[in-house]
């Protein structure tokens, strides 16, 4: 059976108060729930992805598509005014363009891959598959609230955007809030979802001193929102008991001068991951997580 991408009505986001964002990122795995959803977890044809989590893409030569922007006209509502940025984490043509992937870009503090393939469940459900379904289950979201959104792509190019274009789109769009979308590709029994935040950085042309606080802030409204709603608990295997995890070696995160978080809302390569995953109705509950972290933090 086919994988399900089209998303589900949209609902309005509801702000949770940061402090019981807080404990909600602190459930216990035995405590959050979730499972599969039934006739949603059928074979698609495989995309070989490497076992990473993280994106970078160098960018392409040559003009590059615009990112994507809604054009329709917003509902006033209580993101009005507001910009907000959606990386999806990959893209799905990059597993053709492994030469072009693999150049070194500048990510201030050294030089990193421009991108990876990403990751996929061991049934060949690809990980840029799943973050640009998410994310347009997102952007629907925060649109219905008024949020002007922009995603760095939409599938619309070859590959790519590499790591430092996409920190570039959310910086020169001056977002009030950017979220990169991925999945991990660890070990079996690894599971929940992680929140990377940036590191207090400083160095060629990276300086995080002015975000780490507010990214920080989002993050954990994020994590609390996303615990609540899809019933995951935080990850069992990076970043504690609230699943916030503080990294420097991020290029997205090092070059973003506006508040930035990475989402990695689950492990792919667990079997009981997967099929969450892997289920419609669950990919739009993360979605409504995000959207609603976000709109907290917006409104804090």
């Amino acid at each position: 059976m086919p994988y399900d991408d089209s998303p589900p009505p949209t609902r309005r986001a509801r702000p949770l108060p940061v402090a019981a964002a807080l404990a909600a990122v602190c459930l216990t795995a035995a405590g959050c729930g979730g499972g599969p959803e039934p006739g949603e977890t059928g074979a698609a044809s495989p995309r070989p992805g490497a076992n990473a989590t993280t994106s970078a893409a160098p960018t392409p030569a040559g003009k590059q598509p615009e990112p994507t922007a809604s054009a329709k006209p917003l509902p006033k509502g209580a993101l009005t005014g507001r910009t907000v940025v959606i990386d999806p984490g990959h893209n799905p043509g990059n597993r053709d363009h492994t030469r072009e992937i693999n150049q070194q870009v500048d990510i201030g503090t050294g030089r990193k891959e421009c991108d990876t393939t990403g990751t996929a469940t061991n049934d060949g459900y690809a990980e840029a598959r799943f973050t640009l379904d998410v994310s347009h289950r997102l952007r629907a979201l925060l649109e219905a609230e008024g949020a002007r959104v922009r995603l760095t792509h939409d599938a619309d190019r070859p590959f790519g955007p590499c790591i430092d274009e996409r920190a570039r789109i959310g910086n020169e769009a001056e977002a009030d809030a950017v979220v990169s979308v991925h999945a991990d590709g660890s070990a079996v029994g690894n599971r929940g979802f992680h929140v990377i935040l940036p590191a207090e950085v400083k160095g060629g042309g990276a300086d995080t001193s002015e975000i780490v606080e507010s990214s920080a802030d989002l993050g954990a409204r994020i994590a609390g929102h996303f615990a609540r709603t899809t019933g995951s608990a935080p990850s069992n295997y990076i970043g504690g008991p609230t699943g916030l995890d503080t990294r420097d070696d991020l290029g997205g995160l090092n070059l973003s001068t506006v508040p930035k978080v990475f989402v990695e809302c689950g492990n792919m390569r667990d079997p009981k991951d997967a099929a969450l995953l892997t289920s419609a109705s669950w990919r739009q509950k993360a979605a409504q997580g995000l959207a609603d972290g976000i709109t907290s933090y917006l409104q804090g």
